[in-house]
């Protein structure tokens, strides 16, 4: 299994959009208030043309597996970026490749400078969570920034 890790292409879009929507599915997670419903969604290539972002795919050969990013969110301290996209196709999960796309996240939010990670996430995401906290996150008791996805009430922060 050859895997590769990549920057977002706008070819992808649809592909992407689809698997982190099929994840809500798969976890029977609540839709509303969350990247489900957020129209940016559907464009997340021109999204991440945002300047200190970007939004990583993993591949093997023409199949996208998953994604993972980084951005900075409205309303975090200068020094924080959100780690945000991380969904993976459900025959991609337990293989590795979730932590090898935060992985590349993470070092690319250190070599642009960042002194710290924020996750918003749901508790239905709970390996998800468990990734978290394997790679240093720790609980928040609220919300920080401005993302807009009400819906999500897991609050993680991870000093780099």
């Amino acid at each position: 299994m050859e895997i590769t890790v990549r920057k977002i292409e706008e070819k992808d879009n649809l592909e992407i959009a689809s698997i982190i929507r099929s994840c809500f599915d798969d976890f029977n997670a609540p839709k509303s208030g969350t990247v489900y419903v957020d129209p940016t969604t559907d464009h997340l290539y021109d999204l991440f043309k945002e300047k200190k972002s970007a939004l990583f795919v993993a591949q093997e050969n023409e199949k996208l597996l998953g994604c993972c990013g980084i951005f900075p969110t409205e309303g975090l301290p200068e020094d924080c970026a959100e780690l945000v996209k991380f969904y993976l196709h459900k025959n991609s999960r337990g293989k590795g490749i979730g932590r090898k796309l935060m992985e590349e996240s993470i070092s690319f939010a250190k070599d642009i400078g960042f002194k710290s990670i924020y996750i918003e996430s749901l508790p239905e995401f709970s390996t998800a969570v468990s990734i978290y906290e394997k790679q240093g996150f720790k609980f928040l008791e609220k919300s920080l920034g401005n993302s807009g996805h009400s819906g999500c009430n897991l609050w993680m922060l991870k000093e780099l």
